[in-house]
């Protein structure tokens, strides 16, 4: 292996640069907990409610969730849900913003791999706005060079994305890091995008390198593609205890969970190099 030749790194971002589960899992368990306390709505309820939007909206990170729940609806009255239960939201972002944290060592890795004459290309199968938020949050507005991600979700006939908006047009959006989006509903393992993502760079398979937590997705679609696949496997959140709640509540459709279970008894999938404890590991393996 020639590691000089190496010149772009493509990574995942939720579970490699970040712990995306556990931000998640805290956030929405905290607004659920308190909708449920005020709503007197049953848990159980809510929670396959939620799963419905999610599915038909096909993501977990819905900003307009609330109004959209037949139960909250009928609870709140005359009144729209995200104002009766404005508690829940602000629980929400309160625990999404202590949550969001990078891994240890992750920007630091990332400057010194640009330092030696990388470029950094994200690709994530998240919905642009949280996707941004999470990069503007974690300080990698420019440190990460281009951004792929799918396109925001939908939202209901004659509600528009101002709507939802509380600050000036200035907060919103990257500054430095420009942001491609990537075809509607195309979700990993998807070695066309990821060769779209090279063609793009005008870099060969040869000279690039991809990071991502999932064997079956991240992993294979690099193999696929002939990058240096590796392996950010401190990050797999699969198998933790409280991984049923995203289960709950997931945007994946029957056949999306048959279709990742199918993937995941695959155990053709070997990564070539894995990064068992931390980001920065990729260090001796690219420098």
């Amino acid at each position: 292996m020639n590691r000089a030749a190496k010149s772009l790194l493509v990574t995942d971002l939720d579970n490699t640069l970040w712990d995306w589960f556990d931000a998640w899992r805290s956030s929405f368990g905290a607004m659920l907990s308190v909708l449920v306390a005020q709503s007197g709505v049953p848990r159980e309820t809510l929670e396959s409610e939620i799963r419905e939007i999610h599915q038909k909206r096909r993501t977990t990170e819905y900003s307009y969730l609330l109004n959209e729940l037949p139960s909250l609806i009928a609870a709140a009255g005359s009144r729209a849900p995200m104002d009766v239960y404005d508690d829940a939201l602000h629980a929400l972002h309160k625990a999404r913003k202590e949550a969001t944290q990078l891994y240890p060592g992750v920007k630091r890795t990332l400057v010194t791999l640009k330092d030696n004459g990388f470029r950094i290309v994200a690709y994530t199968e998240s919905v642009a706005y949280w996707t941004e938020w999470r990069i503007k949050h974690t300080d990698l507005d420019g440190v990460i060079d281009v951004l792929y991600s799918a396109p925001d979700h939908d939202l209901p006939a004659g509600v528009n994305i101002n709507d939802l908006r509380r600050r000036s047009a200035d907060e919103y959006g990257l500054k430095c890091t420009e942001h491609r989006p990537t075809p509607r509903g195309a979700i990993k393992p998807s070695p066309e995008i990821l060769q779209s993502i090279l063609d793009s760079e005008k870099v060969p398979a040869e000279q690039a390198v991809y990071v991502g937590d999932s064997l079956m997705k991240d992993i294979y679609m690099a193999q696929q593609v002939g990058l240096m696949d590796v392996h950010a496997k401190y990050g797999e959140a699969q198998g933790r205890a409280d991984y049923s709640l995203l289960q709950k509540v997931t945007h994946w459709t029957d056949e999306d969970v048959a279709r990742e279970q199918a993937l995941r008894t695959n155990d053709e999938v070997v990564a070539n190099h894995v990064l068992s404890e931390s980001f920065d590991s990729i260090l001796d393996i690219l420098l």
